[in-house]
């Protein structure tokens, strides 16, 4: 087997690690490696003229981070905010954004042949930011590029996203 070969056996065998978080009765998972920490949702600075699922900013030991609620940005009804609500800080394109979903399950490693391609649905529903669906036993996670979607012209969060 060439060098290459090994190289990627390897890296097949050993998988990719995935934050596990539910939104509603959804369970999705994003690279571990974007994750800087995970706190619990204390009250944010709202600031006007922002999207409604910019929930506001936090002072996280003096940088100034922008919060998101992914219930809203995925339509995906009233964000309840309770003891089990958290704020997955995240460390996307040399920037710090937070996002508010309903619970951290846990860290999975998932090797290739456990993701499968996203389906495709046409026009009708928006599978950009979708890296493909996990398998884990029973369970189905969706996959989400996190950095792709942090950093897209519709979020504005980040210089790249503004330059576009």
């Amino acid at each position: 087997m060439s060098q290459i070969g090994m190289e990627t056996a390897a890296t097949a065998s050993v998988g990719s690690e995935f934050l596990t978080f539910t939104l509603g009765s959804e369970e999705y998972g994003i690279d571990i490696l974007k994750v800087q920490e995970i706190r619990g949702y204390d009250a944010v600075t709202a600031i006007a003229n922002t999207p409604d699922f910019i929930k506001g900013v936090i002072n996280l030991r003096g940088i100034i981070v922008p919060i998101v609620d992914m219930r809203i940005k995925f339509h995906l009804g009233t964000a309840e905010y309770n003891q089990f609500t958290v704020v997955i800080i995240l460390n996307i394109a040399h920037r710090v954004v937070g996002m508010v979903v309903d619970g951290v399950s846990d860290v999975l490693t998932l090797a290739s042949e456990q993701i499968r391609p996203s389906p495709e649905f046409g026009s009708a529903i928006n599978t950009q930011y979708v890296m493909g669906l996990g398998t884990v036993d029973e369970r189905m996670l969706i996959l989400v590029d996190i950095e792709k979607l942090m950093t897209s012209q519709d979020m504005a969060l980040t210089d790249q996203a503004a330059a576009c």
